[in-house]
């Protein structure tokens, strides 16, 4: 009988893990502890062998408990686990922060089902066909884009698959470096928010979510565009692995009013300048001239209006806000004993001599308004005297201005059309991205309802392009607009249904997983298994870096056998109470293990990401290709891994900068 070489490597892994626990065991004098972590090579060997993780975790730690409840009171062991039962999954359900999780999964089915990315990805490719290894960067930078807005990576894995991956092979480029760019690029859906990962490590960690957020944008883009990096460089390094594009994938259909005009003038923003002036119009009409101007105009007034809100920030004046109010109308409590216990009266209770009304003094009702007129004019004299232009400021203009000029000097009819492409693939998606993840990280909306109104917002977009493409086809064929609509009605529903049947499906997986994790991690506790993990690293004498690199070495290595959802909820519980000891802070952690669990999906033999695309590719492209070509893509995620250690600004300066960490 012949294993196959998976099989060999799994058996291999639980050897590993199986052996030691039987040498090193003191099977004599069995102590709770040693039954702590003998359950936790049990899970790991239980999850191996493929048995569902979320009921090994419960399956494990009700047996583990009752035997640690047991070796304490047998007559109440089984009341004590029951309870333990029940007080587990109440916490789960009653978590607020669990809330955003179905919010998010449904927005992003959602958005799956608009059918952008392949308007989205054609608009990049064309976008980027001068660059080396253009159709591997549009890939990656598209797989980025969509991925934040769904977070969901076999989503992502699998449309590329279908999309990105036949017009690589189709170009002549290497198989392994098309499926590394798929599948990396597909996986960077749990890193950049919103990243369900963060929700979970949130949840177990009891670290801010919204701080997760604003402290991964940085690393997730800082590792796609190493990602880009790295194709370029190979592309230009070893031309044959990604051949240019031809011609005619890189050619741009004009239409008429472009063809016409494009006689007069090559650059785009002066043939239709002309044609508004009175220049020559070519016989195109006055009203869509002036619609192609607007858009042509767009870049420059979003370069001027970014600029603007940075002059109006850097140049704000400093208001200082005046206590003098607070200071009288707190004098009384501010006053010395003495004092209050004469004017209150509580001491003693004396009568007032005099109780008749008197006339207030005029000099002291004179003064209370000239303070007061004086309190108002302070603020309109600073709100009118902004600071100083700083230098950088004006070189930043001076650079905005020359990128202005750069992008119009470029600004041929070609890349009008490819423009118009992004405006209507790219920008919808981006905008509500930013809407999303904007509002959760600037403090306007808590993750749940910044979801749900990513989910509506999804909604909105899955309509709207849906109406758009029967539209266009009835168009075609002289058909009614009414029908349109209706077909776009029910293809919606059935949109929502497949949506909120695959959200129920996940979330309920999830859950699940934090009921088992709830129920491990207490067992674990009660058997002292933690405390023996924490007396054997205090006892080590380790620095800071040396545990976080064996701890990251330790998730590292975890990522080949095991899924994210497994090491975050079964290892984090172990590792996070140590951070206190070393000094670490668990939100530049969790940044380091979201950065580290990129391998999780991209390492044999649990690769999800290689069996997502191997279900969509042409039946030459084997598991070992895309094994293959997954990992330099892995060997960069080290590197972005140290990057992130030694510059933890990376990570910390988004937090720091909005939250004041």
């Amino acid at each position: 009988m012949k294993l196959r070489k998976e099989l060999w490597f799994g058996f291999s892994l639980m050897a590993l893990i199986i052996i030691p626990v039987v040498v090193l065991m003191p099977w004599s004098h069995l102590t709770n502890g040693h039954l702590g972590l003998m359950m936790l090579a049990l899970i790991c060997v239980g999850i191996m062998l493929g048995f569902p993780t979320a009921f090994t975790l419960m399956g494990m730690g009700v047996f583990f408990a009752w035997l640690a409840y047991r070796s304490v009171d047998p007559a109440t062991a089984n009341r004590q686990v029951l309870d333990l039962f029940v007080q587990r999954t109440y916490g789960v359900m009653s978590n607020d922060v669990l809330i955003a999780i179905p919010l998010f999964l449904f927005m992003g089915y959602l958005v799956e089902r608009a059918q952008l990315i392949d308007k989205l990805f054609r608009s990049l490719h064309l976008a980027a066909a001068r660059v080396p290894g253009a159709l591997a960067v549009a890939t990656i930078v598209t797989c980025a884009i969509f991925a934040t807005a769904t977070g969901i990576v076999g989503a992502v894995v699998t449309l590329m698959g279908l999309l990105a991956f036949p017009a690589m092979l189709k170009a002549g480029y290497n198989v392994k470096v098309a499926a590394g760019a798929v599948t990396a690029g597909g996986c960077l859906g749990i890193l950049i928010p919103p990243s369900v990962l963060l929700i979970v490590y949130g949840a177990v960690a009891g670290v801010s979510v919204v701080q997760l957020y604003a402290g991964a944008f940085l690393p997730g883009f800082m590792l796609a565009g190493l990602y880009i990096g790295y194709v370029i460089v190979l592309a230009w390094w070893k031309p044959h692995l990604m051949p240019p594009l031809a011609a005619s994938e890189r050619r741009v259909d004009l239409p008429p009013f472009a063809q016409a005009l494009s006689q007069q003038s090559s650059n785009a923003l002066a043939g239709l300048w002309r044609a508004l002036t009175g220049g020559g119009s070519a016989g195109v009409a006055k009203r869509t001239v002036l619609a192609q101007l607007v858009v042509t105009l767009v870049p420059a007034l979003f370069i001027a209006a970014l600029l603007g809100v940075t002059y109006r920030v850097v140049t704000a004046p400093e208001v200082e806000a005046s206590t003098a109010g607070l200071i009288e109308a707190g004098g009384l409590i501010a006053a010395p004993e003495p004092e209050r216990e004469a004017s209150t009266g509580l001491i003693g209770m004396q009568e007032p001599e005099e109780s008749g009304i008197k006339e207030p003094p005029a000099e002291s009702s004179k003064a209370a308004p000239q303070a007061g007129a004086q309190a108002a004019k302070a603020p309109a004299t600073a709100e009118s005297e902004r600071l100083p232009v700083p230098i950088w400021l004006w070189i930043t203009f001076a650079v905005g201005i020359a990128v202005v000029a750069f992008i119009y000097w470029l600004w041929n009819w070609e890349r009008l059309e490819v423009f118009k492409m992004l405006l209507t693939s790219f920008f919808p998606l981006a905008l509500m991205i930013l809407a999303v993840l904007g509002s959760i990280v600037f403090g306007l909306a808590t993750p749940a309802e910044a979801a749900a109104i990513g989910g509506f917002g999804g909604f909105i977009l899955a309509g709207v392009y849906r109406f758009i493409a029967y539209w266009r086809e009835g168009k075609s064929s002289g058909g009614d607009p009414g029908k349109a609509v209706w077909s776009t009605v029910k293809e919606l529903g059935v949109i929502v249904k497949e949506s909120s049947f695959l959200t129920a499906k996940t979330s309920a997986m999830v859950c699940w997983l934090f009921v088992g994790s709830g129920i491990f991690s207490a067992a674990f506790a009660l058997l002292g298994g933690q405390e023996v993990i924490e007396k054997w690293v205090l006892s080590l004498n380790m620095t800071p870096l040396q545990f976080m690199i064996l701890a990251q070495f330790i998730i590292f290595i975890l990522g080949w056998p095991l899924e994210w959802t497994e090491i975050i909820i079964i290892f984090m519980p172990i590792f996070l109470p140590l951070l206190p000891h070393f000094g670490i802070d668990p939100l530049f952690f969790g940044l380091l293990v979201a950065l580290n669990l990129q391998t999780a999906f991209l390492s044999p033999p649990v690769a999800m990401a290689a069996f997502y695309l191997k279900g969509v590719s042409p039946p030459h492209v084997t598991l070992n290709a895309i094994f293959a070509g997954m990992m330099p893509f892995m060997g960069i995620q080290v590197i972005a891994l140290v990057l992130l250690y030694t510059f933890p600004g990376i990570g910390l300066w988004l937090p720091q900068l909005v939250y004041g960490r």
